[in-house]
């Protein structure tokens, strides 16, 4: 395919009030809208959230938020530009072509040579969803599953008809609102780690804090049952954003976690180290998942041979392509996927949403699961739902927790195909 013509914007979307993680916060965030149009005048239209803290909390914390945000979108700018020199049988074909270019692109425009290759990868999101829908119209292709390469088909065969709702819950999240995610129906909750209490950077103090919430956490969520665990409690989702510094240091963390009765409701350890630091974590007593370290499919493999048992994908930030080979080679390695949120707008969601459908369930949970916190933290975000291409279908927001896929959501693509009002 050659694509012809080509247009980038964004749109601002504050959130309810800052939103912290990685020891810094962020106060909203611009979504890149682009399209694409082909030489035989078919068209594609891609949405992306721009998220300069999760993909380089370094260049975060070198620039101010609003100077970040227009790096990444002159990035995304620049590879709309450089996708229509290129030609290309499928959107991974179209993404090997770009990323080393974009990547390239990207550390000049940050002027940082050690950039990381998430960045360019977050960037690439619209680009790379405006390339899927447009390869879809022009080879009339009817959905998501028949969308799917054949080489990455084996890993999404589930087809859950109950996907969970993950919400987040950040460190100013008061114990009140905690508790009101519980009484909602949310069992698999997302607890962000690794506070910077007092922004001295400190790992003791960061690790007593880590204590005194998780323990305060678990007070308000220990006797909550539900049916979708093994455990017949909530379950934990515990995110450090590569905060820890040691095996020892978070050791520490999960005997506290051990003697107060949590360590058996820990499904997930998300990236509790920084990506150079290559500490084997196969000895660790529970499942520890990569994130924003597995930037490719050659990353996942080396945090997997690291002890790494579980993958985080997304779509929404690293792009569907890349997402979908991570997929292949997890499940080729027996390593369960799930999908996480980058505070992403609702059609966003159901881009992830689309892959987490067919997912296996993760270990210790019996149905799907589906990270998404927008809800708890965009302004906007009531308008945004009722913007959505299939607004007013049942799988759109959750109910009790859970979201809810009939035949509708499998055959609409979750609205995925449709041309989004930004």
């Amino acid at each position: 395919m050659q694509i012809i013509k080509t247009s980038s914007d964004f749109t601002r979307h504050p959130f309810i009030a800052p939103f912290g993680f990685k020891g810094g916060y962020v106060n909203g965030s611009w979504q890149a809208n682009v399209s694409m149009t082909s030489s035989n005048n078919y068209h594609g239209t891609g949405l992306g959230i721009l998220g300069i803290l999760w993909s380089d909390a370094t260049g975060f914390a070198a620039n101010s938020e609003a100077a970040g945000n227009s790096m990444m979108f002159l990035v995304t700018s620049y590879a709309m530009k450089l996708a229509e020199t290129k030609e290309w049988q499928d959107p991974l074909d179209l993404l090997e072509q770009l990323l080393p270019e974009v990547y390239d692109y990207a550390k000049v425009v940050t002027r940082n040579p050690k950039l990381r290759l998430t960045f360019a990868l977050n960037a690439l999101v619209p680009v790379d969803n405006a390339a899927w829908q447009l390869y879809v119209r022009e080879n009339a292709i009817k959905g998501f599953d028949d969308m799917i390469p054949a080489a990455m088909r084996p890993a999404l065969t589930a087809k859950h008809h109950k996907l969970a709702c993950i919400p987040l819950i950040t460190y100013g999240l008061s114990a009140k609102q905690v508790k009101a995610e519980a009484e909602a129906g949310h069992f698999l909750l997302k607890i962000k780690v690794g506070s910077d209490p007092e922004q001295d950077g400190d790992p003791d103090k960061m690790l007593e804090w880590d204590k005194r919430r998780l323990t305060d956490i678990h007070n308000i969520l220990k006797d909550i049952e539900t049916p979708y665990t093994d455990t017949g409690h909530c379950a934990y989702y515990l995110d450090a954003n590569g905060r820890y510094d040691t095996k020892d240091r978070l050791m520490r963390l999960l005997d506290h976690a051990d003697k107060i009765g949590a360590l058996e409701r820990i499904v997930l350890f998300e990236e509790p180290f920084a990506e150079a630091n290559k500490t084997d974590v196969s000895d660790v007593p529970v499942r520890i998942a990569a994130d924003e370290s597995a930037h490719s499919d050659a990353d996942a493999l080396e945090r997997i041979e690291l002890g790494y048992s579980a993958i985080a994908l997304k779509p929404i930030a690293k792009t569907m392509s890349m997402s979908l080979r991570i997929a292949k080679l997890a499940h080729e390695r027996d390593i369960p996927c799930f999908c996480a949120d980058l505070t992403v707008t609702p059609v966003l969601v159901d881009w992830n949403k689309n892959i987490a459908a067919r997912l296996a369930p993760l270990p210790g949970i019996k149905i799907g699961v589906l990270e998404s916190n927008g809800h708890q933290n965009y302004l906007d975000w009531q308008t945004m739902i009722d913007q959505h291409p299939c607004a007013g279908a049942s799988w759109i927001e959750p109910v009790n927790g859970i979201y809810m896929l009939d035949s509708s959501f499998y055959n609409e693509s979750g609205g995925i195909f449709k041309t989004p009002l930004v």
